[in-house]
């Protein structure tokens, strides 16, 4: 039987706009929680459906010390980066962009035609021992697929119903999309020393009894060994865990880091160029922030022992 000492959080994500007018539910990190295991970004993007030359266009920008992790639901997407990458992003795939020391990236809706765009954008830190490691991306186009209990379950990353996403990741973790057309019943197994988190990116289901909607981050600590999930009607449901992530990281702008003086650092590499150009998109390069007098938050939950 499940052991779940403490009951589930409700955590309200906050409505923003990014680059082309696209709207995105921002649900980590979130002032009661900062991070769901090594997850410590999640923005809910779309749905929208945009006219010749709209969408995405987030211009080129820096990332140190985390992975970037891109689900794309509707739409497609260019993703070009400092290494020389470009790669078009379709839906059912995954980007996985590994940070590390530093890279710059860029990512705009496909041209030339209208369209629409559904997504969900996540950061993982990386662990003191993996973050400054090498620069890499990779697209992965092919994620294990399960159907049970009325529900398709996509691993997008970690592993579930016994298989495994081919997404190379540094903690503990585990991502699934889970989608269905109509009524639908699944008991999700889960590892009891993960912290889970659910998020519906269309549709309405009932998650461990609780109605949840778009909008809402529905938050599960450790101890649980299932998760009964139920709709009457067409859903998405994002399902994210991973082990409870014990190192104290500062999130500012589009770095993770651990210390004041390492983000102050990236800034000046990137407004001196020193990330290397990205080539090819049409959205100019996104300008740092002033990091002089910020009031740096550490994002290490309160219930957690570092």
């Amino acid at each position: 039987m499940s052991r779940h000492p403490l009951p589930p959080e409700r955590l309200e994500a906050r409505t923003a706009e990014i680059g082309g007018g696209l709207t995105i539910r921002r649900a980590l990190p979130n002032r009661h929680r900062r991070t769901v295991g090594a997850w410590c970004f999640l923005d809910h993007a779309g749905p929208m459906e945009f006219a010749a030359g709209g969408g995405m266009h987030v211009g080129p920008h820096p990332h140190i010390g985390l992975q970037t992790f891109t689900w794309m639901i509707e739409g497609d997407v260019v993703h070009r980066d400092s290494l020389g990458n470009e790669q078009l992003i379709t839906p059912g795939q995954v980007n996985l962009m590994t940070a590390g020391a530093g890279i710059a990236h860029a990512e705009d809706s496909a041209p030339g035609h209208a369209g629409k765009l559904h997504a969900a954008q996540l950061w993982i830190a990386l662990p003191e021992g993996e973050r400054r490691r090498a620069p890499a991306f990779r697209n992965h186009p092919q994620l294990p697929l399960i159907e049970s209990g009325g529900f398709s379950v996509r691993v997008l990353a970690g592993s579930a119903f016994g298989h495994r996403s081919p997404a190379e990741v540094y903690s503990p973790l585990v991502g699934l999309d889970l989608t269905t057309t109509g009524r639908a019943i699944l008991a999700v197994p889960l590892a009891g020393a993960f912290e889970h988190a659910a998020l519906v990116l269309s549709g309405a289901a009932s998650v461990a009894g609780e109605a949840l909607a778009p909008g809402t981050l529905l938050y599960f600590g450790p101890g649980r060994e299932e998760l009964a999930l139920r709709t009457e009607g067409p859903a998405r449901i994002l399902l994210i865990g991973g082990t409870p992530f014990g190192e104290e990281i500062l999130v500012w702008w589009n770095f993770v880091a651990r210390t004041r003086e390492e983000i102050a650092l990236a800034a000046r590499d990137w407004n001196a160029g020193r990330f290397g150009a990205v080539r090819g998109s049409p959205a100019p390069p996104l300008v740092t922030p002033d990091v002089a007098g910020l009031n740096l938050r550490p994002a290490l939950n309160p219930d957690r022992t570092p």
